[in-house]
């Protein structure tokens, strides 16, 4: 069984180095050396493939965050402390924020928003986040009126969407509502509609609500796979609501 299993693989090998172009020294090496042949075109072919693939470098990454989470942080917040600069200043803050420290990026944000950088819209978004999220939706609001002022022609759609999410935290309802109307129309995702759509009901406007939700599943059904798997948890919510009109 073994011997066979080794032709087998052989052939394969045979077989994949043909079809991938690779040098035909190959071939004879794996026909004539088997068992060693097999382990060379391995190691000095497939392996070093595999391991320069996006695929295989999004799992390593995967596995050492899940391993040491805090190991970005640390790094970034030494580049920042020793460097300096702007860029290392928003990656800390970044990474404050992925981390659920949204009190630390805000400190650091407005660190970074100086001198040149005093208006940098990128930095005033970040800065918007973490108000956001260390539940300061009118300082979030205040930061994007005042980012929108200093930048008129920057177009953020999640910067929208914040905004939005800020006044509707606020409760002004009539204008989160405006907001996540004209959102609904144009928003690449499908977050926006859903959450114009809860707040629809939430308002008693469930027919609003119904067509909102009708349209967004029925663009999901004709839309490529690639983002019904990316909006999988939002067309989940959406359908779950639909089902309770």
């Amino acid at each position: 069984m073994l011997y066979i299993g080794s032709l087998v693989l052989q052939a394969l090998l045979i077989v994949h180095c043909i079809k991938t172009g690779r040098n035909q020294i190959w071939i004879w090496v794996l026909a004539l050396l088997s068992f060693a042949g097999i382990i060379a075109y391995v190691a000095a072919e497939l392996i070093p493939e595999l391991l320069g693939s996006r695929a295989t470098k999004r799992t390593v990454k995967g596995v050492k965050k899940a391993l040491d989470p805090q190991a970005d942080l640390r790094r970034y917040e030494s580049e920042a402390r020793m460097g300096g600069n702007v860029a290392s200043q928003q990656r800390y803050a970044d990474e404050l924020l992925k981390q659920g420290k949204p009190a630390e990026a805000i400190d650091v944000y407005r660190g970074a928003l100086k001198g040149l950088y005093e208006h940098d819209p990128d930095l005033m978004l970040g800065l918007a986040r973490a108000q956001f999220d260390a539940k300061l939706p009118a300082e979030a609001r205040a930061t994007l009126d005042a980012l929108i002022a200093a930048n008129p022609s920057y177009k953020a759609p999640e910067g929208h969407l914040l905004y939005a999410r800020s006044l509707e935290a606020e409760g002004d309802t009539t204008r989160a509502l405006e907001e996540y109307r004209v959102l609904a129309g144009y928003y690449a995702g499908a977050e926006a509609a859903v959450r114009y759509a809860e707040l629809l009901v939430a308002q008693e406007r469930g027919n609003e609500a119904k067509q909102i939700l009708h349209d967004l599943l029925d663009h999901a059904r004709a839309a490529p796979v690639h983002y019904r798997r990316n909006q999988e948890s939002w067309l989940k919510q959406a359908s779950q609501l639909m089902s309770g009109l």
